[in-house]
C-alpha cells in the first residue's frame, strides 16, 4: 500500500478487489466494470493469491459486491437524469463512483462520508495517480456512530438540506448497532422531499439457506477478528417498519430474487446474488 500514516479500511480494500475479480474470472459482460478500482487499490502483485480472492470460495461474495454497486449506480444515474443534483455515499470506501463518472456536471455533487483514513489514503491515492474526479466531489471524513457529526460535516461539505438527494449506505448497517441506524434512517428522513435512501442489510440467519448461513458465519468470523464485528441484522419487515417509523414517506425491499431478474439475468455463468444481503429503498 502507499504511505505509512494512513492506512484504508481492511473491509474497504477487500470489496474492491472483488469487483477487480469479477473483471479477471466471471463471465463476460460485467455486472459493474469497475476498472479504475484495483489501480487505485494498490493490492501488490500477490493479491490474487490471498485466500479471500478464491474465484470458487468467493462467487457470491463477488455477486453480492458488483450487484449492489450495480443497483447503487443505475438509481444514482436515474436521479442525475431527473434533475437532482446530490449524491450522499455514506461509508464510500473506495467506491469508484467518482472516478467513473469524472465528466458530470460542475452543480451535480458527490459526498464521500467515510471514516478519516480511509478518506484521507483514498484522496492521497487519486492525487498520486492523477485520477481525473467530478469538480462537485467532496470528501467528508466521519465517525458514523455520531449522528452530528457525519450530518455536521456533510453540511460544512456545501450539501444543500433543501434540495433532494440519492443517499447510498452500502455494506454499513451490520457494522453500526441498532440504535446508529435507528438515528441514521431518523435523520435522513428528514431529508428534502423527493430524496431516496438506498441502504443495505443483512438478514438473521434463520431467515437464510444453509450455504447463505455457511458464508455469513465465515464472513461475520472474520469481521470480527478484524475488530468490526457484525452488530445489526434486520427482518425484510422490520427494516420496513423502522423506516416508516423514522419518518420516510415511502419504504420497501428490493430483494435477491428482483436483483436478480434485472441486472443478473441470462448470464452465461450462472452468476447470482443471494439473500444474505439485500436493500432497503425508502423515499422522503
Amino acid at each position: 500500500m502507499t504511505g505509512t500514516d494512513v492506512v484504508p479500511d481492511h473491509t474497504a480494500v477487500r470489496v474492491a478487489l472483488w469487483r477487480a475479480r469479477h473483471l479477471e474470472v466471471d463471465a463476460w459482460p460485467p455486472v459493474l466494470d469497475d476498472s479504475p478500482g484495483l489501480l487505485l487499490a494498490d493490492p501488490g502483485p500477490d493479491w490474487r493469491d490471498r485466500p479471500d480472492m478464491d474465484p470458487d470460495a468467493t462467487r457470491g461474495a463477488r455477486a453480492g459486491t458488483v450487484g449492489r454497486a450495480r443497483v447503487v449506480d443505475d438509481l444514482v444515474t436515474e436521479a442525475f437524469d431527473a434533475g437532482v443534483a446530490q449524491y450522499v455515499l455514506l461509508g464510500a470506501g473506495l467506491d469508484t463512483y467518482a472516478l467513473r463518472h469524472p465528466d458530470l456536471a460542475p452543480h451535480q455533487h458527490v459526498f464521500e462520508v467515510d471514516r478519516p483514513g480511509t478518506s484521507q489514503w483514498k484522496q492521497r491515492r487519486i492525487a498520486e495517480l492523477g485520477l481525473p474526479t467530478p469538480p462537485g466531489l467532496r470528501y467528508v471524513p466521519t465517525d458514523f456512530e455520531s449522528e452530528r457529526s457525519w450530518w455536521d460535516g456533510l453540511r460544512a461539505a456545501g450539501f444543500d438540506t433543501g434540495r433532494p438527494a440519492v443517499v447510498s449506505s452500502t455494506g454499513v448497517s451490520m457494522y453500526l448497532t441498532r440504535e446508529a441506524n435507528t438515528a441514521t434512517l431518523a435523520c435522513l428522513a428528514r431529508l428534502a422531499p423527493g430524496s431516496t435512501l438506498a441502504m443495505t442489510f443483512q438478514p438473521p440467519s434463520e431467515l437464510l439457506g444453509a450455504r447463505e448461513r455457511h458464508f455469513r458465519d465465515v464472513s461475520a468470523a472474520g469481521a470480527a477478528a478484524a475488530g468490526t464485528p457484525f452488530l445489526s441484522y434486520f427482518a425484510p419487515d422490520d427494516v420496513v417498519a423502522l423506516a416508516r417509523a423514522a419518518g420516510f414517506r415511502e419504504a420497501r425491499v428490493l430483494d435477491a430474487d428482483e436483483i436478480n431478474a434485472r441486472w443478473f439475468a441470462g448470464r452465461s455463468d450462472g452468476l447470482r446474488v443471494t439473500r444474505a444481503e439485500e436493500f432497503l429503498l425508502a423515499t422522503t
